[in-house]
């Protein structure tokens, strides 16, 4: 059985008026008597009228709705992202539609297609591990779609975007492991193609250097899924874990990497930080609930969400074209737990 939403018909139909009398009196217009108004939202009231959004937006030029475009919803720290979010829009009047690309950027392109569709007002998006041409972006950007971007981001496209310091995140993680006595400091990484990717790994190369220690190419590995695919990160592990001389220590670059690291680590008996320290990116508050607690660079991922969207909001509602537009950098934190050992 098809759902039909009630109408203006039927209420119309229900109190024996025309719907001309019931739509003026539901736009609580002058014309119609307060008698008639309450009669007509008591029976809206019974019968669990609701506007319809689409004939709204059509007659306002606005749906009142954000598209938001994440690689993976179940990862905490875009669930985090899109808490942030939801609860500046909700309070404006905006509805959230939610879409994921599950890192693919035919996915990304299909959500777009989507979400625009539905005449949403504005877009925040994170990019795809697989997105290196953002045309189809570009092109919704230069029909005059506002678009906030955070953390994975690009500067093709001149808007608003909150990024994380991901070079600070990668150089206190590295320079606490380098203070603990660790030699032999070993990255898994994103996708190379990613902003976070190079900024992540300039953080852990300067440490390194500032404490004297050579960069070694061998010891870094990139995972072109994030770890969406577990098989990679196990490969990434085992192919470092299996060098002459393997790392003494781990710093996974993205909570994904962080578990599926520490799940491979478990899968070959290595003991934390028995055989080997581990330090990562999670957002989730299993973190603490490890044994041994991780140490994990936190990123500020609902100040982030609350970033966007009033950033996106300002383009939405600002009466003016803006020009002049800001990257919000936000500060990570290092949580210390007991994922390393003094080693000195």
């Amino acid at each position: 059985m098809k759902f039909e939403a009630v109408t203006i018909k039927d209420i119309a139909k229900a109190l024996g008026v025309s719907t001309s009398t019931v739509s003026r009196a539901l736009r609580d217009s002058y014309e119609i008597s307060p008698e008639t108004k309450e009669l007509v939202l008591e029976c809206a009231r019974k019968l669990n009228y609701m506007p319809n959004p689409i004939a709204l937006s059509l007659k306002e030029r606005r749906s009142r709705s954000i598209g938001v475009v994440v690689c993976e919803i179940a990862n905490s720290f875009f669930s985090q992202v899109i808490n942030g979010i939801e609860s500046i829009a909700y309070d404006r009047g905006y509805n959230v539609i939610i879409a994921q690309s599950n890192e693919s950027v035919e996915r990304e392109i299909m959500d777009l297609h989507y979400l625009s569709s539905r005449s949403v007002d504005g877009l925040i998006i994170s990019l795809s591990t697989e997105t290196n041409d953002i045309s189809h972006l570009q092109d919704l950007h230069n029909k005059g779609l506002p678009i906030v971007m955070f953390d994975r981001v690009t500067d093709e496209i001149k808007t608003h975007s909150v990024v994380v310091d991901n070079f600070k995140g990668t150089y206190e993680a590295t320079e606490y492991l380098l203070q603990k006595g660790y030699k032999r400091i070993a990255a898994i990484a994103n996708s190379e193609f990613l902003s976070i990717t190079s900024e992540r790994l300039g953080g852990y190369k300067d440490a390194l250097q500032a404490y004297g220690q050579k960069f070694n190419k061998s010891y870094v590995k990139h995972c072109f899924y994030g770890g969406m695919v577990f098989s990679e990160i196990e490969d990434a592990v085992n192919k470092l874990m299996t060098l002459k001389q393997p790392p003494d220590a781990i710093i996974a670059t993205s909570d994904k990497l962080t578990t599926g690291c520490l799940k491979t680590l478990m899968r070959r008996g290595i003991k934390v930080p028995d055989d080997i320290a581990l330090v990562g990116f999670l957002n989730s508050d299993i973190a603490e609930l490890m044994n041994p607690a991780l140490t994990v660079v936190h990123q500020p991922a609902l100040e982030m969400g609350k970033a966007a969207i009033e950033l996106l909001l300002q383009l939405i509602e600002s009466k003016r074209p803006v020009t002049q537009f800001e990257k919000r950098v936000l500060t990570p934190t290092l949580v210390i737990g007991k994922s390393a050992m003094d080693v000195n």
